[in-house]
């Protein structure tokens, strides 16, 4: 009698499972129906469940608010490996930390230039020179700068630490404003209008808390505000105010990225 050919085989038989290199003969038709069995391993569904076939498939996560980006021009400050090790060199003297990168930044803190026009800033950015406060390298910078005519320039990767708020360059993006004073930058609709545009995409990217857009002068008071040269702890500025940053947030919405 015949061995009966295993069912494996008779699966993948077209791979030459069963070792005959001859093709199998065509069955002959028959009027006979002959059904196979199946067994379906698919586990039942617990009570209640529905099948897993049938089940429906979680909703996707949504997607996190965001606001809408303003324009930037890139004008970039030469950064280059020198001025990327002090500015490692820096941060580990200030705050014990060896890196030229910023990581997850936390605040915004907002500037006066006291300059009067941009190519000015720029210029005194662009320059690696120890900065003539505190005689260090290296020198100043920030991440934006936004004209009188409300143009937003991005001076600087926000990868990248800028040295423009003591106690607070490793968590914080510096915004600096074409402008003498708090009063003409708060005064000026376009300029004014272009920075809480640029803040509040910023907080947005960031996840950046509405009580962490600061002024220059509200660093002391930062939570995130760190300092291990004991001479400098008590060291800011008085540009942006709290009184000018009261006037300043009631143009940014209560939801950053609402």
């Amino acid at each position: 009698m015949r061995r009966a050919v295993p069912a494996l085989c008779a699966v993948v038989a077209l791979a030459g499972c069963g070792g005959d290199d001859e093709p199998e003969p065509q069955a002959t038709p028959s009027t006979t129906t002959t059904t196979e069995s199946v067994i379906d391993l698919t586990p039942p569904p617990e009570e209640g469940q529905a099948p897993e076939r049938t089940r429906p498939k979680p909703a996707p996560p949504p997607e996190k608010p965001t606001a809408p980006k303003p324009r930037i021009v890139q004008r970039p400050i030469p950064f280059p490996a020198k001025r990327k090790a002090e500015m490692a060199e820096y941060a580990q003297r200030h705050y014990g930390l060896g890196t030229h990168k910023l990581d997850e930044p936390k605040v915004i803190v907002e500037h006066i230039t006291v300059t009067p026009d941009f190519e000015s800033v720029y210029n005194t950015f662009a320059n690696d020179a120890p900065d003539p406060e505190l005689n260090e390298l290296p020198g100043t910078c920030s991440h934006y700068v936004v004209d009188t005519d409300g143009t937003i320039y991005q001076l600087v990767p926000l990868g990248i630490m800028c040295r423009h708020t003591v106690g607070l360059n490793h968590r914080s993006i510096g915004i600096e404003h074409v402008a003498q004073t708090d009063a003409e930058l708060l005064g000026n609709s376009e300029q004014l209008k272009a920075s809480r545009r640029l803040t509040r995409w910023l907080a947005c990217r960031y996840d950046i808390e509405r009580r962490d857009v600061i002024g220059h002068n509200e660093s002391l008071s930062s939570p995130y505000h760190e300092e291990n040269v004991a001479r400098l702890r008590t060291q800011t500025h008085g540009d942006m105010t709290s009184k000018s940053m009261r006037t300043y947030l009631s143009g940014v919405p209560v939801s950053a990225c609402a």
